[in-house]
C-alpha cells in the first residue's frame, strides 16, 4: 500500500504530465527530484529519449562550491546556478520545468531561482 503523501504526489505528477510540453534538444525538460537529503535536476530530450546531463548536490562541481554548514535550501540554489552554468556552456538557454509532482515551494523554488540567477530561462 502506498502511503497518502507519496500517493498524492504521484496523482499530481500524472496530472502535470498531461499538460507538460515535451523537451527537445534545444529546449529540454528539466525534471526535478528532491529526496530528504539531496536534490537532483535532469535535462531531458523527450524526442530522442535521452538525458542530456544531470546536476545534483552530489556532483563534483557542486560539492566544491558547498562550504561548511548550509541549509538544504541554500544548497538547492547553488545546484540551480551550477545547472544554469552547465546548460549555457552547452548552448541551452531555455527549458520546460517538470516539478515531478512536488510543490513549487522551498527547495524546488530555490533551485529554479538559482537557474534564473544563472541566466537560464524557464
Amino acid at each position: 500500500m502506498i502511503k497518502p503523501k507519496p500517493k498524492a504526489r504521484l496523482r499530481v505528477k500524472k496530472y502535470l504530465k498531461k499538460r507538460l510540453q515535451s523537451g527537445t534538444d534545444t529546449k529540454p525538460r528539466l525534471c526535478v527530484y528532491r529526496s530528504l537529503r539531496n536534490i537532483y535536476v535532469q535535462f531531458i530530450d523527450d524526442i530522442n529519449n535521452r538525458t542530456l546531463f544531470s546536476v545534483s548536490n552530489l556532483s563534483k562541481e557542486v560539492k566544491n562550491k558547498i562550504t561548511e554548514h548550509l541549509t538544504k535550501t541554500e544548497i538547492s540554489r547553488i545546484v540551480g546556478k551550477s545547472a544554469a552554468e552547465l546548460a549555457l556552456s552547452k548552448g541551452i538557454e531555455t527549458g520546460v520545468l517538470d516539478r515531478n509532482g512536488f510543490r513549487y515551494h522551498g527547495r524546488v523554488k530555490a533551485l529554479v531561482d538559482g537557474l534564473r540567477e544563472g541566466g537560464f530561462k524557464i
